[in-house]
């Protein structure tokens, strides 16, 4: 029996500071020991991570492009890759499954790349062949594993306790107890198929609505149409459970901005809007007197929030110019020949050398460069400005998605990609690339940014799992490349064979909602018409503001983006987490119910990720029990609150069933 078979069976757990910020001196023992050699990379391992990457590349497309909602694969190929190893009695299975779970979630990443963009080419009838699509999703997601490593100390250990990493945990609590087993395993699945059931209910049967709103009640009705004001909440398990795992202190922060958009700038700009006689802003066609409160939001405050998330991201990149220049500062020793800088790493700590992501960086570079030059403009000029835009703005907004992710586990990958298709339109147009080639160039360019973003965020998610357990981080980041290829691939294929099978426009056509988004806003760029610039100024000052008031800008910034039924259930799980941890004068109770919560709402987030798989693949096969007329009625949504009201009373109660020696 090897050393790494005696170590991954006496698996008892994460540590007890895993969750926690570390005190000075004070170190993290990642659950496989740095000390041993650990069986990470087989055959086996490989070989089921790519049949993951395949076969949730081909989901996700098409659950994407049909109801524009990408289903995280990381926390679904956890628990697969768990079974497997159970059914074939493998032992100390957990360093061979983090790496199933990292190459099979790339495709989650590509997927979110492409069909946020490429679609948009066959609505406005444009050129789309495979390679295109291939090579930007390709191009895109290396930059976007190249440009985080450097990134992967600092969120992953430097902020170790301060982000909350809510997928991350998610998946990690999946991964440990099924390499545990005994009474965790059991807290995990319960309220795995407590939460999967629930959210499988909502999703293919239809039982009760999956958002609440204050419209079902007829003061509620009146406040909407009149002043704009409406709350409304998802009720999902799933969602319930991520809000726990964020806490209440960056839920509070994602809620305040949320609540900013609804309560303040939307019936702002309603009651502006009561006088005007003319449709106001860029590309605006409809009186904002005749909007609704979700019309207005998604016309003039999102732009706001767009705004704040990207000076969000050029603020942080000035707060991490230490941690930049210290990572040119030892590419730079590395690229010169001193080795020993990677040989006295240990296995945990240990990423690809910094010449190697110098050089991937370069060819990159070069291969994206060829790729506009040759395939998409035929002029050098404007290749080269295509590709400064890819890397200054992938470059500037990885530490974004990163850092979102590390928040609140969702990507505003969108609303940065409609930035960089704004920027680019006018840039390409200012150097005289506009009509079919400046759409064409300006998609493409999209598409390789929103990859890359996509990428860097997701990753830093399988880099998080990895801290936790002890995986090698070289060897995760090595094996991404070949996920990025297979899955890249894929979804070429697919969304050329939706597009002969179902098309993006006419009747029954996929829906493709980000893609007619951003396909509605290049074509009148392009055309030289104006950019709601001053929104995204006003949300960049926004963001300014809440630094110096040292507010997280970019929590705040992702409330403002996010639509508030999703931030909503956020805090309310963030309330949960603050009720059950603080009833105690016992601090080790205390413990203990936060990290049996955890384990639940880590199980409602699975239940419900793997559920929303099932469901895709039934709505694929005609499969759809829900009667529509019932799902919208009022007395679905009251349903939905009592429902709500019970998953929430069971988490608390569960919770509190902890007992300070567990």
């Amino acid at each position: 029996m090897s050393s790494s078979n005696i170590h991954q069976q006496s698996v008892t757990g994460l540590p007890p500071n895993a969750y926690k910020e570390l005190q000075p001196g004070e170190e993290y023992k990642p659950v496989m020991s740095p000390d041993q050699t650990i069986r990470e990379v087989t055959p086996y391992s490989v070989f089921v991570g790519l049949i993951m990457a395949v076969l949730f590349s081909a989901a996700a497309a098409y659950l994407g492009l049909k109801i524009g909602q990408v289903f995280e694969a990381a926390i679904p190929i956890a628990i697969i890759a768990v079974g497997l190893s159970a059914a074939l009695k493998l032992k100390g299975s957990l360093g061979q499954n983090v790496i199933i779970q990292s190459i099979g979630s790339t495709s989650g990443s590509i997927v979110a790349g492409a069909i946020f963009t490429i679609p948009a080419l066959f609505i406005l009838n444009l050129e789309a062949d495979f390679y295109k699509i291939f090579l930007a999703s390709l191009f895109g997601g290396m930059l976007g594993i190249l440009f985080l490593i450097p990134f992967r100390k600092y969120f992953v250990k430097d902020m170790h306790g301060k982000y909350p990493f809510p997928e991350a945990t998610a998946t990690t609590e999946v991964l440990v107890a099924g390499e545990k087993g005994g009474k965790q395993a059991l807290v995990l699945v319960v309220s795995g198929i407590i939460g999967g059931a629930y959210d499988f209910i909502i999703a293919s049967l239809g039982w009760w609505s999956e958002v609440f709103s204050t419209r079902v009640l007829p003061l509620g009705e009146a406040l909407a149409d009149k002043t704009k004001l409406i709350f409304k909440i998802n009720v999902g398990a799933a969602v319930t459970g991520l809000g726990y795992i964020i806490g209440l202190k960056y839920a509070s922060i994602i809620a305040a901005g949320s609540f900013v958009s609804w309560y303040l700038l939307i019936p702002v700009v309603s009651f502006i809007g009561e006088g005007l006689t003319e449709p106001l802003g860029a590309n605006i066609k409809l009186l904002i007197k005749d909007m609704s409160a979700e019309q207005i939001f998604s016309n003039y405050v999102r732009h706001i929030g767009i705004g704040g998330i990207a000076m969000a991201g050029i603020i942080g990149i000035i707060r991490s110019s230490k941690i930049i220049s210290s990572a040119f500062s030892l590419a730079a020793k590395e690229i010169m020949g001193a080795k020993a800088i990677v040989e006295k790493k240990i296995r945990t700590q240990r990423d690809l050398t910094m010449k190697f992501i110098a050089i991937g960086i370069l060819v990159t570079g070069l291969l994206i460069f060829l790729f506009f030059a040759l395939g998409i403009v035929n002029n050098y000029t404007y290749a080269l400005i295509g590709l400064l835009i890819v890397l200054i703005i992938s470059f500037l907004f990885t530490t974004v998605a990163a850092t979102a992710i590390a928040i609140v586990g969702t990507n505003p990958v969108s609303g940065m990609t409609l930035m960089t298709l704004i920027l680019s339109s006018v840039i390409l147009v200012s150097v005289g690339l506009s009509g079919t080639d400046g759409m064409i160039a300006a998609l493409l360019i999209g598409g390789v940014v929103c990859t890359a973003l996509s990428m860097s965020g997701a990753f830093i998610t399988d880099l998080k799992i990895g801290y936790w357990l002890g995986s090698s981080p070289y060897k995760q980041e090595s094996w991404k490349f070949l996920g990025t290829l297979v899955s890249a691939a894929t979804v070429g294929y697919v969304i050329l064979i939706l597009n002969e099978t179902y098309g993006f426009t006419g009747k029954d056509a996929l829906v493709a909602p980000q893609a007619n988004a951003m396909a509605a806003v290049i074509k009148p760029l392009m055309d030289a018409q104006p950019a709601p610039w001053m929104l995204y100024a006003a949300g960049a000052f926004m963001a300014l503001v809440l630094t110096m008031l040292k507010i997280p800008a970019l929590a705040f910034a992702l409330g403002m983006y996010i639509p508030l039924e999703l931030n909503t259930p956020i805090l309310l799980g963030g309330l949960i987490n603050h009720f059950v941890t603080t009833r105690s004068k016992d601090e080790r109770l205390n413990a203990a119910r936060r990290e049996r919560g955890t384990l639940i709402a880590s199980g409602f987030i699975a239940g419900g990720a793997l559920m929303g798989v099932v469901s895709a693949f039934l709505r694929f096969n005609g499969i759809n029990w829900v009667d529509p007329e019932w799902y919208e009625s009022h007395s679905a949504e009251l349903i939905a609150l009592i429902m709500l009201a019970l998953l929430c009373g069971y988490m608390i109660w569960d919770s509190m069933r902890a007992k300070a020696e567990d």
